[in-house]
């Protein structure tokens, strides 16, 4: 398993350190280094992200602040010269706190207790979820519930959560990773369009601006990754 990690920190220096460590950890993986909290914004929206390594001081929006403003948030490790900040940084929820100049071995300890926390989350993930040919069975507020492939519409990530939108019902949240349950669907019936969006393309009727509309007053963006896939889907079924 590789932990895709994100590094933002508007010093250079710090910036490639970060990387040239996570390059030497085998179970981390790079997926972009930005030196902004708005450059980070951007790769959210286009990339997955396991695992964030945010510095706190940072100009126009401090890493706190961006931490806090994210919806669908992936495991944070907070990286800053200034010791006042770790209750904050714990408040959020963050995995850990790293005390800059940061050395190897402070590091290789923070990316351990990261790498237990994904293993000991995927595993929670992997018993939450029981699929058959034609429905699954996901826990939600301690019940086993049912759900019919044919009836989800869309699955959207709510951080830890997500939620599974069905037809004429509430949505259900259950304790699951977006791609958790994406492993467990059938390829030819469902498709991750968007880092936060699966669809059941039984269920894409209308497409408009690089969007999916269900109804009119919802429309669920299609990342730039997941283009090529999604056109391939239209292409197949398309009559010029």
């Amino acid at each position: 398993m590789k932990i895709k990690c994100l590094a933002i920190d508007d010093e250079p220096l710090a910036l490639q350190q970060i990387k040239a460590y996570i390059e030497k950890t085998p179970y981390l993986e790079v997926v972009a280094l930005c030196q902004s909290a708005f450059e980070a914004m951007e790769v959210l929206t286009t990339k997955d992200v396991d695992l964030m390594f945010v510095d706190i001081n940072m100009p126009d929006l401090n890493g706190m602040d961006f931490v806090k403003s994210l919806i669908a948030r992936p495991q944070v490790i907070f990286t800053t010269a200034y010791s006042e900040y770790a209750l904050e940084g714990f408040r959020v929820d963050a995995l850990d706190y790293i005390l800059k100049p940061i050395s190897f071995e402070v590091f290789q300890k923070v990316a351990t207790k990261a790498k237990k926390w994904f293993e000991l989350n995927n595993q929670r993930q992997t018993e939450t979820i029981e699929t058959n040919q034609g429905y699954l069975f996901v826990k939600s507020e301690y019940r086993l519930i049912r759900i019919q492939l044919a009836d989800i519409r869309y699955i959207e990530s709510a951080n830890e959560y997500i939620q599974i939108h069905i037809i004429n019902q509430k949505p259900i949240s259950t304790l699951l990773r977006l791609k958790n349950i994406e492993e467990q669907l059938p390829k030819n019936k469902f498709m991750r369009v968007h880092r936060s969006f699966i669809v059941n393309l039984d269920h894409v009727n209308v497409i408009e601006r690089n969007r999916i509309v269900f109804d009119q007053k919802l429309f669920i963006p299609i990342g730039e990754q997941y283009k090529e896939a999604f056109q391939s889907f239209i292409d197949r079924t398309f009559l010029a």
